[in-house]
């Protein structure tokens, strides 16, 4: 079994897995709770659906909300959760094993597709942005970037010195490559919904 150790404790990522993570699981709390919350009482409003375009409603009721038979935001309760107890273990002075890692990328790369799926159907399909479905896109494409610089850094998809190069540039570069992400999407959104004129 072959640990990732690095040069000291990566307490910077660890903290940012932690912030991350707790963004996305206050997401996943407040969507999974307007859900009940409407099945309980039918004739009420999500309290997230501020315009005709930006809501949450519309998308928990349709079956992209729903994709594997049951509300997505319990994905997030019980993912974002293991992405903080990863963080507060690195805090600890924690090692993990390289299999963990790549499956936590792996797992990663998966939710950024997945993600992206939603983004997609909710712009072009549903007609709208939700708001705490913004904020868990903000969250898992950050992991994402963020965690496949460090990954390659560290060495947990080789030991090659350009992969490490290339680990060492992503991270250095995410918050740009994070930040143009972000802004493709709601340039997107923009041009398929004019959001703005909503606010």
């Amino acid at each position: 079994m072959t640990l990732i150790t690095t040069p000291r404790r990566p307490t910077a990522f660890a903290i940012f897995l932690i912030v991350v993570a707790l963004l996305g699981l206050a997401a996943a709390f407040a969507l999974t709770y307007e859900k009940f919350f409407h099945l309980m009482h039918p004739e009420t409003t999500p309290s997230c659906d501020f315009s005709i375009v930006v809501q949450c409603g519309k998308n928990l009721s349709s079956w992209q909300g729903s994709l594997f038979g049951f509300p997505n935001p319990l994905i997030g309760l019980m993912a974002w959760p293991v992405v903080i107890t990863s963080g507060v273990a690195l805090l600890g002075g924690s090692t993990f094993a390289r299999w963990f890692w790549r499956a936590f990328g792996v797992v990663s790369l998966l939710a950024f597709v997945f993600v992206i799926w939603l983004f997609a159907e909710s712009v072009f399909e549903l007609g709208t942005l939700c708001p705490w479905c913004m904020v868990t896109w903000v969250a898992t494409i950050s992991l994402v970037v963020v965690f496949k610089g460090w990954s390659f850094k560290n060495g947990v998809w080789g030991d090659a010195p350009w992969l490490r190069s290339l680990g060492t540039k992503v991270l250095s570069w995410s918050p740009t490559i994070i930040l143009v992400i972000l802004v493709i999407e709601a340039v997107i959104a923009q041009i398929r919904l004019d959001w703005i004129h909503y606010l």
